[in-house]
C-alpha cells in the first residue's frame, strides 16, 4: 500500500484556543482532536506525513496557533512535518511582520477561508498585493471557497500569478444540490492556469444523507485529476471534519479505491510527491 501525506490535517486543542465555527457543529462542538488521536488514525489510512491545516481558531491567535503546531512538527515521533498558517491578506497591517515571523521552512503555506467573508475581500488590491508577497517569500497560498466563489477564486488567481496556489476540496462542489456541470466548467477555467493545483479532500463531508459516498465523489474526484493533470493534484483528509461524512480511515480507502486503476506512479504523485514538491517541504 503506497503511503499517503496528508496534507490537511486539522488539530483542534480546545484547552490552548478557541473555535467559534466547531461551536456550531454538533459534531466537532466539544473534545479536542489531537496529534496522538490523529496518529492512531492515520495508521489505519496508510498515512506516513502530514502537513497541519489551520484549523480557523478565533482571533488573535493565528500566529499563537502556527507557532505551538510548529513546535509539534519540530518532534520526530509525531506524523505532522509542516504548517499551514492562517493569515488576514485583507490586512496590511502587521502582514510582513507575520511573514517574518513564519518565515522558516517548516511553514509551507497560508490560508484564508474566503466562503466566510463578502466575495469582496478577495478582490481588493491589499489581499492580491500579500498574496503575491506570499509567493515572493517562497511559499504558498491555500485557497478555500464554494462552488459559487469558483470565478473569484480565478480573478485572484489570474492577479497572484507568481504564488502556487491550491485550490482546497476540489473547489466545495455543491454535490447535495446537484450542480455538477456548473462545478466542471468552473474547474476547468481554474485549472488552465498552470500555478493551480488542486487538493482532492473534504469532498464526502458534502455527500447528502441518502447518497452513496463512493459513488456520489467518484466523478468530482475524476474530474479534477482530468482537469488539472496528475502532476497538480495533491490528496488531503479534512479531518476531523471529514468525519461529517465519513471517517478518515474509510475516505483513505476511498481514495485508494477510485484511483486503483492508475499506473502506480500516478498514485504516487497524487497520494505524496506532488504535496512534497509544492509545498516545498523541508528535508
Amino acid at each position: 500500500m503506497l503511503p499517503l501525506l496528508d496534507t490537511h490535517q486539522h488539530l483542534i486543542y480546545r484547552d490552548r484556543f478557541s473555535y467559534a465555527w466547531a461551536d456550531g457543529v454538533p459534531a466537532l462542538a466539544e473534545g479536542s482532536y489531537t496529534e496522538a488521536d490523529y496518529s492512531k488514525l492515520a495508521a489505519e489510512a496508510g498515512i506516513a506525513d502530514a502537513i497541519f491545516m489551520e484549523a480557523a481558531v478565533d482571533e488573535p491567535q493565528e500566529l499563537d496557533e502556527a507557532r505551538f503546531v510548529h513546535g509539534l512538527a519540530g518532534d520526530d515521533d509525531n506524523l505532522t512535518r509542516a504548517v499551514i498558517a492562517g493569515c488576514y491578506p485583507e490586512r496590511d497591517e502587521g502582514f510582513v511582520a507575520y511573514l517574518e515571523a513564519t518565515a522558516d521552512p517548516a511553514y509551507v503555506s497560508y490560508r484564508r477561508i474566503l466562503h466566510v467573508v463578502d466575495d469582496g475581500v478577495s478582490q481588493t488590491d491589499t489581499f492580491r498585493a500579500n498574496v503575491r508577497k506570499i509567493g515572493a517569500a517562497g511559499k504558498a497560498f491555500d485557497v478555500c471557497v464554494l462552488q459559487r466563489q469558483l470565478g473569484i477564486a480565478y480573478d485572484l488567481a489570474a492577479a497572484c500569478d507568481n504564488t502556487t496556489l491550491i485550490l482546497d476540496h476540489c473547489g466545495v462542489p455543491d454535490i447535495a444540490g446537484g450542480d455538477f456541470d456548473g462545478w466542471r466548467a468552473g474547474i476547468d477555467r481554474i485549472a488552465g492556469l498552470p500555478h493551480v493545483n488542486c487538493k482532492v479532500s473534504g469532498v464526502v463531508a458534502y455527500v447528502g444523507p441518502d447518497q452513496d459516498a463512493e459513488t456520489t465523489v467518484r466523478p468530482y474526484v475524476e474530474h479534477v485529476i482530468e482537469a488539472f493533470g496528475w502532476d497538480r493534484v495533491v490528496w488531503g483528509s479534512d479531518w476531523p471534519v471529514v468525519n461529517l461524512g465519513l471517517d478518515l480511515p474509510g475516505w483513505a480507502a476511498i481514495t485508494r479505491r477510485i484511483v486503483a486503476g492508475e499506473d502506480e506512479a500516478n498514485q504516487a504523485k497524487l497520494f505524496s510527491a506532488n504535496a512534497r514538491r509544492i509545498y516545498r517541504l523541508p528535508g
